[in-house]
């Protein structure tokens, strides 16, 4: 008994002190102080603590990089200028020495970085803008033109629930040029819904920055099973994959989805020439690879 009720007061004692901390870190916030977090591009962290102090090199390439997406009016076309110029994110080291490099824009990190308070001299947080104890760096009136843009483009919110879309190809449809992952969508037009896959990469650096975009997604889905009962429509490339005749009657004849999910390991899509390559999943050692 007398174990349980200090044990009681050991967890009561490690609430108080989770709770004053939470307490004293939001009173921080609210006095507009650096407490902590990963650094942003334009500021670098006092080395004596508790304040941001502006990097000028840095701070330069932020004042670009907002007259940037002023002047375009697009996030992606803004990405696309940054990858040319070869401009990344915030290069830091850590307390324990270990070096972070900078990443490329993708348009959700050029989003944060233009959204961002710190650089018009504030703190956000919950939801409060407070003004900051560290210096700005961009004009007010430049980081909140920037901001009544993208608080205008953002669309109302309803209570309808996005449905679920049936993908053939999902997890298996690559882009051959950026090498990343095709991802299924659709649009909507007069009651029709259009689908479609698109790469990953041209999502998130611009569409410029690849040559395969997107693609059909029936086209594609259709290219891929003809293909794959073609191929195995011959007794020898069955062999090779050792798929049993009886095997191949069920799948051959069956489901398109049961065929590709039983048998592809990776479909690859070239935009340049509109070709399609499948990597076949082979039941045993060897391994063989269909190409149109």
């Amino acid at each position: 008994m007398t174990l349980n009720i200090l044990l009681s007061f050991a967890q009561f004692e490690r609430e108080i002190i989770s709770e004053r901390t939470r307490d004293k870190m939001s009173a921080a916030r609210r006095k507009g102080k650096w407490v902590g977090g990963t650094p942003v591009l334009g500021y670098d962290v006092d080395p004596r603590g508790g304040r941001l102090v502006v990097n000028e090199k840095e701070a330069r390439c932020v004042r670009e990089i907002f007259e940037l997406y002023r002047s375009r009016g697009s996030l992606a076309s803004a990405v696309c200028e940054l990858a040319s110029r070869g401009w990344t994110s915030k290069s830091w080291k850590s307390k324990r020495g270990i070096r972070h490099r900078g990443r490329s824009f993708t348009k959700a990190s050029l989003r944060l970085l233009l959204t961002n308070a710190i650089y018009a001299g504030k703190v956000e947080y919950r939801g409060v803008v407070y003004q900051g104890e560290h210096p700005a760096i961009v004009d007010a009136g430049l980081w909140e033109a920037v901001n009544a843009e993208f608080h205008g483009r953002r669309p109302p919110k309803t209570q309808s629930t996005r449905s679920q879309q049936k993908a053939l190809l999902s997890g298996l449809l690559f882009c051959r040029s950026c090498q990343r992952p095709m991802i299924a969508t659709y649009s909507g037009k007069a009651g029709r819904r259009y689908r479609y896959y698109v790469c990953q990469g041209a999502r998130q650096k611009g569409w410029k920055s690849c040559p395969t975009k997107s693609v059909s997604a029936s086209l594609i889905e259709d290219s891929a099973v003809a293909q794959l009962r073609a191929g195995l429509s011959a007794d020898e490339t069955r062999a090779e994959l050792n798929v049993a005749d009886a095997d191949w009657q069920v799948l051959g004849e069956g489901d398109p989805e049961v065929l590709v999910r039983a048998l592809v390991e990776k479909i690859t899509y070239d935009g340049a020439n509109g070709s399609v390559s499948l990597e076949l999943r082979v039941r045993g050692d060897s391994e063989n690879e269909a190409r149109s």
